[in-house]
């Protein structure tokens, strides 16, 4: 009788609902992820991540990106904006039509107007303009595209950076990284094709949503290493457990899971395989993709490294070593660039320039470093934060602080791309004569995505995932490649 009820009871489980929408939903996971495992078995057998057939659309002009993202939003105006005019207003009232109708994060009343805290000169054949807080990289111009009237739809930090990496101003959206991998798949079977690296003392403002896999498999979110300590947390075996002992684990587990993906063809059974397979392998080859005191010390005394620390110099030069070695796409955040005002560490004056000299000789020394190895033609790197600031000093409260700072700013800031089949030392946009709007060539960040794309060689239309009854992909609905950049 008991063995009748439990019988009965299996036939009704594999009989309900939600038995029912998994077996279905089962082959179009199936079809999404048959290009990740190859013609082998994938129980024990998992093979590198060659990305779909379809892509990429065309030939490509780089084959992976670093991503350098300033969180907080570096002031553009202290940094490559050049505004001789906002400098004869500073200390005016500012005029109400920049006030009325316009949302601003603190700034209450009327703000003064805030002239550049920052010296600039002009660099290079282009004769771009770069203040005195770069120095090292106003020497890398002739080698960048900039953008100066980037804008975007959010004046907050973690929507604006969720739209900016995931399209979305809202969690649950796949990550850039994670599209990029999801599309062209991984150069090396024993790293992740989307690695992370973290600095600044703090996470960004949207946390691991920022690269997260959102709605496509697990495998695809970003990796976090760090350069300190152990690179990948919990990736080593505990005291006492031997890597044969590992192995074999895996391989129980395995059988394990190839039982349950009979039985329910669930395809994140599949992933959750891939990603035990991975860490099995990272085991051994993240401890040397990380170390980087293998490095020769003319490279530490170029880049301002220490190893053993946990520093953004640090991270700029692992990021070389993981392009050297096929990562698909390696994003690294700083934290602190939100620059307020309210008190000296987030001043233009102080905390800026510190940060500033944080980041200068690092990013100045990676696009040397990349360029001298021929890698930067292949490699896209881009710079930015999720907006811009104020022309205007922020008066929180109605009242002025005894620090310059600046309030956010969603109408108009810079970024810069560098090699990846771009244009040399080129400027493309402007804003008006105070930097508060774009008034030409104005690139929203949806347009910024579908051109990364484009140059990864993905048409960003046709990169889509089924999810909810309806094909979503990176720029949603919107997007168009700036083709007057491309080289």
């Amino acid at each position: 009788m008991k063995l009748f009820e439990e019988a009965k009871q299996k036939h009704l489980q594999l009989n309900t609902r939600r038995y029912f929408l998994k077996q279905s939903m089962a082959g179009l996971g199936g079809l999404a992820l048959s290009s990740l495992f190859g013609s082998g078995d994938v129980f024990g057998k998992t093979k590198v991540n060659t990305g779909f057939d379809t892509f990429p659309n065309f030939v490509p002009k780089a084959k992976r990106v670093i991503y350098l993202h300033m969180a907080g939003g570096p002031s553009q105006l202290e940094l490559f904006d050049y505004k001789p005019k906002l400098k004869e207003l500073h200390g005016k009232e500012c005029p109400q039509s920049l006030l009325e109708g316009k949302r601003f994060a603190f700034i209450q009343g009327v703000p003064k107007m805030l002239g550049p805290m920052a010296e600039f000169q002009q660099f290079g054949q282009s004769g771009t303009y770069v203040s005195d807080n770069l120095p090292y990289l106003a020497n890398m111009v002739d080698d960048m595209t900039l953008l100066k009237a980037v804008h975007t739809d959010e004046f907050n930090h973690a929507p604006a950076q969720l739209l900016l990496q995931t399209g979305s101003p809202r969690v649950g959206r796949p990550s850039m990284g994670a599209w990029v991998t999801y599309g062209l798949g991984s150069e090396n079977e024993d790293l992740p094709g989307f690695m992370v690296l973290v600095s600044g003392g703090k996470t960004p403002s949207a946390g691991k949503n920022a690269w997260g896999s959102g709605f496509l498999p697990s495998e695809y979110q970003g990796v976090q290493c760090r350069s300190k300590g152990d690179p990948i947390l919990y990736v080593s075996n505990p005291n006492g457990v031997s890597r044969d002992i590992r192995r074999k684990s895996l391989d129980a587990i395995s059988a394990m899971n190839e039982e349950q993906y009979k039985e329910f063809g669930d395809p994140e059974i599949l992933s959750r395989v891939a990603q035990y397979e991975m860490a099995f392998k990272m085991q051994v080859s993240v401890p040397d993709a990380m170390d980087i005191s293998q490095e020769p010390e003319y490279i530490h005394k170029m880049y301002g490294t220490k190893p053993g620390e946990s520093a953004f110099a640090n991270n700029c030069l692992l990021a070389r070593r993981l392009a050297e070695k096929g990562v698909r796409f390696i994003q690294l955040y700083d934290w602190g660039w939100d620059t307020h005002g309210t008190g000296k560490d987030v001043s233009l004056t102080d905390g800026f320039r510190d940060r500033c000299r944080d980041v200068d000789q690092p990013i100045a020394a990676l696009l040397k470093d990349l360029k001298q190895r021929g890698l930067l033609d292949e490699t896209l790197v881009v710079w930015g934060g999720e907006f811009g600031r104020t022309p205007m000093q922020e008066n929180r409260g109605g009242k002025e602080w005894k620090f310059y700072g600046r309030d956010h700013h969603s109408e108009a800031f810079t970024m810069w791309m560098a090699g990846g089949g771009l244009k040399k030392g080129f400027s493309f946009g402007e804003t008006d004569e105070i930097g508060y709007y774009g008034v030409k060539d104005r690139v929203h960040v949806h347009d910024l995505q579908a051109t990364m794309l484009h140059l990864l060689g993905i048409d960003h239309e046709k990169l889509t995932y089924p999810f909810q009854g309806r094909n979503f992909r990176l720029t949603d609905v919107h997007g168009h490649v700036v083709k007057k950049i491309i080289a």
